[in-house]
C-alpha cells in the first residue's frame, strides 16, 4: 500500500463505519464536512461528525433499528445523507439509496422489494414528488425528514432527523455506541442499490463492507490523495460512483463539500477550489461548450487567440499521448496559450484542481486533450453498481481514450469468444437481491462478473470500452455499429445537445439530435441562415438540418465508412426521464427510443 494517508492507521478497518469515524478521529479539521444553507458554508469538524453519526445510530436502534434491517434514503446531497448512512452501516443494517430522479412506480417496486423498514427523506419537495409511493407502501414504520419543517403532525410515523438524535442522546453513550459498532463484520450486508436498467425493473445489487473497503484500499494506493485535499461532491451519493468516492475520500481525511445541485457547481467550484473532483463526460461537455462560446463570442484578436490556442493545446497533448514527448516549437506555442489563455480555463475551475475523475460513460479524446492541455487533468475510469470502482488512469500514466489500468487486487479480462470486460475479485457484489437466477447469468462458476461491456485491452495494460454488448446494433447489410464511440464523436460539437445513433436493421447509420438550441439560434444567425419560428418548426427547416446534419458528418468522417452518420432527425426537447426515454443516471433507454421514434429512424436510416 502507498496511499500515505492509509499507512496511519495501525491496523487497516474492516468495515466502512470503522475507516470513515477512525479516520475522522484522527484527521481533527473544521472542515472535514462542508455545506451551504443561504448563501453561508457551514462545517462540521471530525469529532462533530463522529458525535452526529453517534446520536443517530443509537437513535435509530431505540427505535427498534436492528442487523440486517433495510433502511432506505431518498435526499439531493447533503451531510445529512452521509451521517445517516454511516449510523446505519454501524448498526449492521442495509442502507438502500433511491435517485430523487426516480419515477414514483420505481421508487415504489424499489420500497416493496427491499423490504425498506423506514425511510430517510430530505424535505417537502422531494416527499411531493414520491408522496403517492410511500404512502402505498405500509411496511414503511417511520418516515423521517432531514428539513424539520417537512414533518407533518397528522402522521404517527413521521419524524424528524433531529428527533431520532434526541433519542439516540437519551439510549445511551459511547460506551453502547461502540459495542453496537464492534459487532459489525467484513461479510455484512453493507446496501442494496438498485440498478436503473434500460430495461425491465431495477435489479438490487447486494453489496457488502469488503466490497467498499477493498476499494478504498485499492483507490487510495492507486491516486494521490491526502487529507491537505478539498473535494465538491456533485454526482448523486444514491450512485455507485459518488458514493465509492465518499468513502475513499473520508477514510484519507479529504474535506468533502457537498453540491445540491448541477445548477450551483459554477460556483461552489469558485468558492471551495476543490482540489480533486468526480464527474461525468456530460458535465465536461457542458463546461466545455461554454469555454469555446465565450471564447467565440469575445470578438477580433480575442476570438483568434482563443481558437489558435485550442488548436495548440489540442495538438500538444495529444503529441504527448501518443509519441511520449512534442517538439521545442510546439513546447513553446504551448507556454503562450498557457499564459494567455488556458490560465483562465483553470481559475475557472477554482484554480487549485490537481485532477477530475471521470465515469459513467466515454469521454472523447477532442475534450479529454483540451483540459489536459489546459493543466486540468482529466483521469477516466471504470466501474459499476456491482463492481465499484475497477480501473482508472494516474497522473503519471494516463492514456487519453482509455479506462485505465486495473486497480490492485482486482482481475479484469476479456472474453475471448465475443471480446466482453470480465472482473473477479473482493469488489464483486454478492449478486441480486432475491433473484439468484439473473444473478447465476452475470456471475459464472469461476466468479468472474461479466459486465456486458466489449472492450479491449493493448499492449501497455490500458483498457479501453468500446460499447455496451446490447446496445450494438447491425445494420442490413451485416456490420456492427457501436453506438456510445459515434455519439461521444458527436457531442464534441457545441451545436449538439443530446445524440442518440441509430440504424438497428436499416440501409445506414442515422442520428437523432436534441440540438443545444442557444447555440445552434446563434449559429444560424451569424451564418444568415435565420433561426425564427419554435423550435417544432426549427427541426422541419431544411436549411436548419442540413446546417446540423453538416456537422454530424464532419465529426464522423474519420470512421469506417458504415458507421459515419449521413443523416439525422432534429428534436425540439431533449430525452427525459420522466418520459421514460432515460433511466435516473442518464442513460438512454435505447429501446424506448426505437420503438417511440420508428418512423422518424425509418426516414433517415432507410427501412
Amino acid at each position: 500500500m502507498t496511499a500515505t494517508n492509509l499507512i496511519g492507521f495501525e491496523n487497516i478497518p474492516h468495515t466502512i463505519p470503522h475507516f470513515c469515524i477512525e479516520s475522522f478521529r484522527r484527521n481533527v479539521k473544521r472542515d472535514a464536512l462542508a455545506y451551504k444553507i443561504d448563501d453561508v458554508w457551514s462545517y462540521l469538524a471530525g469529532p462533530d461528525v463522529i458525535e452526529r453519526v453517534k446520536r443517530i445510530a443509537l437513535g435509530l436502534s431505540r427505535l427498534g433499528v436492528q442487523a440486517g434491517d433495510r433502511i432506505a434514503i431518498i435526499s439531493e446531497n447533503r451531510p445529512e445523507w452521509s451521517l445517516t448512512d454511516l449510523a446505519i452501516l454501524s448498526l449492521r443494517a442495509i442502507t438502500v439509496p433511491i435517485y430523487t430522479t426516480q419515477a414514483v412506480e420505481q421508487i415504489r417496486y424499489i420500497l416493496e422489494d427491499s423490504g425498506a423498514k423506514m425511510l430517510f427523506v430530505s424535505g417537502k419537495k422531494l416527499l411531493k414528488h414520491a408522496e403517492n409511493a410511500i404512502q402505498s407502501v405500509e411496511r414503511i414504520e417511520k418516515l423521517i425528514f432531514f428539513d424539520a419543517d417537512a414533518a407533518s403532525e397528522d402522521d404517527n410515523r413521521v419524524m424528524t432527523l433531529a428527533d431520532v438524535e434526541k433519542a439516540g442522546v437519551k439510549s445511551g453513550d459511547a460506551e453502547s455506541f461502540d459495542e453496537l459498532l464492534s459487532k459489525v463484520e467484513t461479510s455484512d450486508l453493507a446496501t442494496l442499490i438498485y440498478t436503473s436498467g434500460t430495461t425491465g425493473e431495477p435489479k438490487g445489487v447486494m453489496l457488502t463492507h469488503e466490497n467498499f473497503v477493498s476499494n478504498i484500499i485499492a483507490v487510495s494506493a492507486d491516486l494521490p490523495i491526502s487529507s491537505s485535499d478539498r473535494s465538491l461532491a456533485v454526482l448523486p451519493l444514491s450512485h455507485i460512483f459518488e458514493r465509492t468516492v465518499f468513502y475513499v475520500l473520508c477514510a484519507n481525511g479529504v474535506s468533502i463539500h457537498y453540491c445540491a445541485a448541477f445548477d450551483q457547481i459554477a460556483s461552489h467550484l469558485q468558492e471551495v477550489r476543490p482540489t480533486i473532483m468526480t464527474a461525468v463526460p456530460r458535465l465536461f461537455e457542458q463546461v466545455y461548450h461554454k469555454i469555446v462560446k465565450k471564447g467565440k463570442a469575445a470578438g477580433g484578436w480575442k476570438t483568434s487567440l482563443f481558437e489558435w490556442a485550442l488548436v495548440v493545446g489540442q495538438d500538444y497533448w495529444e503529441a504527448k499521448d501518443n509519441h511520449g514527448s512534442v517538439s521545442t516549437v510546439l513546447a513553446a506555442k504551448h507556454a503562450v496559450a498557457n499564459r494567455l489563455v488556458f490560465s483562465k480555463w483553470r481559475e475557472g475551475v477554482g484554480g487549485k484542481l490537481r485532477f477530475f475523475v471521470s465515469g459513467g460513460a466515454p469521454l472523447s479524446k477532442k475534450l479529454s486533450y483540451a483540459f489536459w492541455a489546459a493543466g486540468i487533468p482529466i483521469l477516466q475510469g471504470y466501474g459499476m453498481t456491482e463492481a465499484c470502482v475497477v480501473s482508472v488512469n494516474r497522473p503519471d500514466d494516463n492514456k487519453v481514450g482509455s479506462i485505465g489500468t486495473v486497480l490492485e487486487g482486482i482481475e479484469m479480462k476479456i472474453a475471448e469468444k465475443d471480446g466482453e470486460i470480465l472482473i473477479r475479485g473482493k469488489n464483486v457484489m454478492r449478486g441480486y437481491y432475491n433473484d439468484p437466477v439473473e444473478t447465476s447469468k452475470v456471475i459464472d462458476e469461476e466468479g468472474f462478473y461479466h459486465t456486458g461491456d466489449v472492450g479491449y485491452k493493448d499492449a501497455d495494460g490500458h483498457f479501453f470500452l468500446t460499447d455496451r454488448i446490447k446496445d450494438l446494433f447491425k445494420l442490413s447489410n451485416g456490420k456492427y455499429v457501436a453506438p456510445l464511440q459515434v455519439e461521444s464523436l458527436l457531442k464534441q460539437s457545441p451545436l449538439i445537445s443530446q445524440p442518440v445513433v441509430v440504424g438497428s436493421g436499416r440501409k445506414q447509420t442515422g442520428a437523432l439530435i436534441v440540438p443545444d438550441w442557444e447555440a445552434l439560434k446563434e449559429t444560424l444567425t451569424d451564418e444568415g441562415i435565420g433561426a425564427r419560428g419554435t423550435r417544432e418548426e426549427l427541426c422541419e427547416n431544411p436549411q436548419v438540418i442540413k446546417r446540423v446534419q453538416r456537422e454530424a458528418v464532419e465529426l464522423t468522417r474519420e470512421l469506417s465508412d458504415y458507421e459515419r452518420v449521413k443523416r439525422i432527425y432534429l428534436l425540439p426537447r431533449e430525452f427525459s426521464i420522466d418520459k421514460g426515454e432515460m433511466t435516473p443516471t442518464l442513460k438512454i433507454k435505447r429501446n424506448v427510443i426505437d420503438e417511440k421514434y420508428e418512423e422518424a429512424i425509418d426516414e433517415i436510416c432507410g427501412s
